[in-house]
């Protein structure tokens, strides 16, 4: 088993180069465990993690209602933003500027194989991460993400998530609003529920900007700790 996870960050990343970049990766590691099966060899299989921030895009699952798109082709080209009906679960958010997003590419054979588990741990990394930013955050039952308010009227998404998994390999991940303009919320009904609202960090502690840098390590040494993992 290789408890090693190869840590890049992309910076800012057109959203479909970085989903080839994911797909590529992804069946790379597929491809290693069907040799190892067939040829009854022992190759170790590589894990990534892979940090970017996209520009303005609205990505819609597998199982989506694209009604939940609340804007046209040309209302999207007049703000600058883009549209991809995509092959993870979960229904439509949005990706853009001040936003940390993670796509974990992990065989989980390396780790455990369970997939709910999995989810558990990626939105643990996120309630732990916004712990020690003083924020009380959790999980709302039957919805996807990480949440403040859970159960009351307030309920507001601050981390969504959707992820693929094949052969107990993953992709896509999650997306930590850290310092991003929410107006761009107001054109879909996020992850399809509505009347939630959406929020960001730095709108939640009162300031202009929240150190990107800063949440990415905390995020990391929190997912090290529960996956009992090394990056590198």
């Amino acid at each position: 088993m290789n408890k090693k996870i190869q840590l890049q960050d992309l910076g800012k990343k057109d959203y479909k180069s970085t989903w080839d970049y994911q797909e590529e990766l992804f069946t790379g590691i597929v491809d290693l465990k069907i040799k190892n099966r067939r040829e009854e060899l022992d190759l170790q299989t590589p894990n990534y993690f892979l940090f970017v921030e996209h520009p303005h895009v609205y990505t819609l699952g597998k199982s989506g209602d694209f009604e939940n798109l609340l804007l046209n082709e040309k209302q999207l080209e007049a703000k600058g933003a883009s549209f991809y009906k995509i092959n993870r679960g979960g229904d439509i958010t949005y990706h853009g500027p001040g936003q940390i997003v993670g796509y974990p590419i992990l065989d989980l054979e390396n780790f455990f194989t369970d997939i709910h588990k999995y989810l558990r741990y990626l939105e643990e990394s996120i309630i732990l991460t916004l712990g020690e930013y003083g924020l009380k955050s959790g999980r709302s039952e039957g919805e996807t993400g990480v949440w403040l308010d859970v159960g009351t009227p307030f309920a507001r998404k601050i981390c969504a998530m959707g992820v693929r998994a094949s052969r107990w390999v993953t992709m896509h991940g999650f997306a930590l609003n850290v310092n991003v303009d929410l107006g761009y919320f107001d054109n879909i009904i996020p992850c399809g529920i509505r009347g939630k609202g959406v929020t960001s960090l730095n709108v939640e502690l009162g300031v202009e900007k929240v150190d990107e840098s800063e949440v990415k390590e905390k995020i990391l040494k929190h997912l090290s700790s529960l996956l009992e993992a090394d990056f590198i």
